[in-house]
């Protein structure tokens, strides 16, 4: 008798994504059937070295064309982790049983419109593991997964000899500027970390980080900061920026290895806390009562509670809506690595 098969939808973005790894975890470990995944092609990285996934099946362009080739699996189940328009007219046109994830938009609006707190107490992970809940599937104690291939684990000897026999990391990037430290601030907390600091993010924060390197190597080009800061700092931070440098997968490596991590509200803190990692999580315009702080590890909130303004939306913009960005500005970094 053939495996029933079940279909799991979330096309985006690296964190939520791995938000979700609990889910075909659990379904392959307590069912017998086969677990498929449906995501974007840009996103397959996250999911294409998970076992406990049988199939990924990754949207390109057409969506039409994407939805022909679900049909011909003829699965049993829709597990729909995104519940948007577009998985609204996959489950449609597949017409099996389906489960949806629900989104709290109303709850989210309230409170970024409002700041009136309707939002339950539980972490984004659970109640994606709620959706599953009708299937007779509960959740283990293993946290989020992320798996990183053997061809793409960094050696130490990639990195300048003051960061191979320790460094932390500090993910600088995020989808949007009001999740960002200004650079200012960027600044110092690398001086406050005082151990060597490898930068990771991609090619868009690859300028950020030389501006990051250049202020600690007392170059011209660090002279408009050194009125305000050269007084208050020892500039003794080794940097090594590897934004752009490498790929996510060896962007994970360097953080598996980091003796502690340093993150915006991104994809890599989510992959820090797959990785168990110790982590220090910046919160501009977001808050973590969203529901999507690190999962089932340590870690530290670093947030500003004193703006009234706080959260202006559940995701963000290019630039603060008020001007003062004070949400970011004035948060204080208190903290003690040993």
């Amino acid at each position: 008798m053939a495996h029933k098969k079940i279909l799991i939808l979330r096309f985006s973005s690296i964190g939520d994504i791995v938000l979700t790894t609990p889910v075909p975890r659990t379904l392959k470990a307590q069912t017998d059937m086969e677990v498929h995944y449906a995501t974007k092609k840009s996103y397959a990285v996250v999911l294409e070295d998970n076992p406990y996934i049988d199939q990924l099946h990754l949207l390109e362009d057409s969506l039409s064309d994407h939805i022909a080739k679900l049909k011909a699996e003829r699965f049993d189940y829709v597990i729909d982790l995104h519940h948007n328009l577009r998985t609204l007219q996959i489950k449609r046109k597949l017409g099996v049983k389906a489960y949806s994830f629900n989104k709290l938009n109303v709850e989210k609006w309230l409170m970024t419109n409002f700041k009136i707190d309707k939002l339950p107490n539980v972490h984004i992970v659970d109640r994606y593991m709620e959706t599953v809940a009708p299937l007779n599937v509960k959740m283990d104690n293993l946290g989020l997964d992320y798996f990183i291939p053997e061809k793409d684990e960094v050696e130490m000897e990639w990195l300048p000899e003051a960061h191979r026999k320790e460094f932390v990391a500090f993910a600088i990037g995020a989808q949007y500027n009001t999740k960002k430290l200004p650079l200012k601030r960027m600044i110092e907390l690398c001086d406050r970390i005082n151990k060597p600091i490898v930068l990771l993010g991609d090619k868009h924060d690859q300028a950020r980080g030389e501006e990051v390197v250049r202020f600690f190597e007392r170059t011209e080009a660090s002279e408009p900061y050194e009125f305000t800061l050269n007084k208050e700092l020892n500039k003794k931070a080794e940097i090594y920026n590897a934004c752009g440098k490498f790929n996510l997968n060896q962007s994970a490596s360097l953080v598996r290895q980091a003796s502690y991590v340093f993150t915006h509200d991104t994809g890599l803190m989510h992959i820090a806390a797959a990785l168990k990692k110790t982590i220090f999580c910046i919160w501009g315009n977001t808050i973590p009562r969203f529901g999507m702080y690190p999962y089932r590890t340590k870690f530290t909130i670093f947030e500003n509670n004193k703006v009234s303004c706080r959260p202006c939306s559940k995701i963000g913009y290019k630039q603060c809506p008020k001007g003062h960005f004070r949400c970011m500005n004035d948060i204080a970094f208190d903290f003690y690595l040993p």
